[in-house]
């Protein structure tokens, strides 16, 4: 999920335009981008959508928290077959997760959902942050983090500009969400007019593990699928790799050289990451 590309709820006439657009994954929000007075309208317009959806594209839809008076309509809305993730926004404990997955477990059972919908936990607070590591292991329903900076700096008086405190917010919840076994997402990024940041941004995470970024603006697909997506050298020397690797096992061999660097199970298990998703993209 190189790209996902946040919709608001209220603007159903942009549902179609985003399923056919080059992001990998859309995300329906009834939260942040969706007007206290038309949350109900939005939560309607999300409904239809998704009762009528025939899309092969990963479909995401961001609930309010579980502490607005919206949580629980969200889901009973939303909780349907065709939905890939709910996004949970400002995640901060254990218990938040293990309250959304029994919801979701119950909708499944009265609605005979047979592929269990997951949980993208949003990291966007410093307890959240603190409490990663646990957000990722409380439930087996919880595919990955998702860094939100809005929300964990603007309060905080902290500069987005700040590279320093970026990357270690970025490395800090990647390292949780390694712990866990699941996969990361980087922050949406506001200031659409400044691709280069967003690039920038983007190319930090890549560097760090994760494996996409949110994209609030159409504009940003391009950017975030280029970044994310491994250059022909990455797949042409990962191949290399997987190649040896698969020599090495069947002769007995636990490290190996690979165009002069030392190879062994961590990068073997890197390699193989990256052949998987250039086969993915159809790049292999």
């Amino acid at each position: 999920m190189r790209s996902k590309l946040f919709v608001p709820g209220s603007r159903p006439e942009l549902f179609p335009k985003a399923l056919t657009s080059a992001a990998d994954a859309i995300s329906i929000d009834l939260e942040d981008a969706v007007a206290e007075p038309r949350k109900a309208e939005a939560r309607a317009a999300t409904h239809e959508f998704i009762r009528s959806l025939r899309s092969d594209k990963r479909i995401i839809v961001r609930v309010n928290g579980l502490a607005t008076p919206h949580f629980a309509d969200d889901l009973d809305a939303v909780a349907w077959p065709g939905l890939d993730l709910i996004n949970l926004p400002k995640t901060e404990s254990v218990e938040d997760v293990q309250l959304l997955a029994g919801r979701l477990a119950q909708r499944e059972r009265e609605r005979g959902i047979t592929r269990p919908i997951g949980i993208l936990a949003t990291i966007e607070s410093p307890r959240g942050l603190r409490q990663a590591a646990e957000i990722a292991t409380a439930d087996a329903r919880v595919a990955g983090l998702q860094l939100g900076f809005g929300d964990l700096f603007e309060p905080l008086g902290i500069e987005r500009s700040d590279t320093s405190a970026t990357r270690h917010i970025q490395l800090a919840m990647r390292l949780a969400a390694g712990e866990a076994g699941v996969w990361a997402l980087d922050s949406a990024f506001t200031n659409v007019g400044d691709p280069d940041g967003y690039r920038q941004e983007a190319e930090a995470a890549r560097r760090l593990g994760y494996i996409g970024k949110s994209c609030i603006h159409p504009s940003q697909i391009a950017l975030a699928n280029e970044v994310f997506r491994p250059s022909d050298d990455e797949i042409a020397r990962a191949l290399r790799v997987v190649e040896a690797w698969q020599q090495a096992e069947r002769d007995g061999v636990g490290a190996l050289l690979v165009d002069g660097r030392m190879i062994d199970l961590p990068f073997a298990r890197g390699a193989q990451s990256v052949v998987a998703l250039a086969r993915q993209l159809g790049l292999v």
